[in-house]
């Protein structure tokens, strides 16, 4: 990487950008391998702590791009690391989308689709099990962690219930 950390921010995300096959879940792995281990600007903890918080607020998935942006470089950084997510992929999908949708009907077209549905469903599950690993800390936060994804797959419970529940445990000192 270059010596400049908002020239550094614009390359990791751009990169990352025309990656994000399924939206920017998908690439969350790579992202906090950049982030954490290639460059070295925050822990994994740090990461993840990010991330909830991008998660908890309202607004588009991808916050947490601001965010690390934010945390690395300030407000310069933020709008770096946005921009950078959102550009490239935006001006590929710009000039992809017409030639996408005429040849809708082509067999290839259709082949394409059917492959990248599996490899999304694994990126996003990928950045599943690199959240899980990183915040999982001792037994009392791997269990919440195990309820909390049984109650998503298995029920209808609104997510802030849950999220309302594990703050609690939390804060009365059960997970630590």
């Amino acid at each position: 990487m270059t010596g400049s950390v908002l020239t550094d921010l614009m390359l990791i995300f751009g990169q990352v950008s025309l990656l994000a096959f399924g939206g920017g879940n998908s690439v969350l792995p790579e992202m906090q391998r950049q982030v954490v281990e290639v460059q070295g600007w925050m822990t994994a903890r740090e990461f993840a702590a990010l991330y909830a918080l991008a998660q908890a607020a309202p607004g588009p998935n991808m916050l947490v791009v601001a965010l690390v942006g934010w945390q690395v470089a300030g407000l310069s950084g933020a709008l770096v690391a946005v921009l950078s997510l959102c550009g490239p992929s935006s001006v590929l999908t710009y000039f992809t989308v017409r030639i996408w949708f005429r040849l809708r009907d082509a067999p290839w077209r259709r082949a394409v689709q059917a492959g990248l549905l599996p490899i999304t469903a694994g990126l996003i599950m990928a950045g599943a099990v690199l959240l899980t690993t990183t915040t999982t800390t001792g037994l009392a936060t791997g269990a919440v962690t195990a309820a909390a994804t049984a109650v998503f797959l298995f029920t209808r419970v609104h997510p802030l219930i849950v999220l309302a529940i594990a703050a609690a445990l939390g804060a009365g000192g059960f997970l630590v």
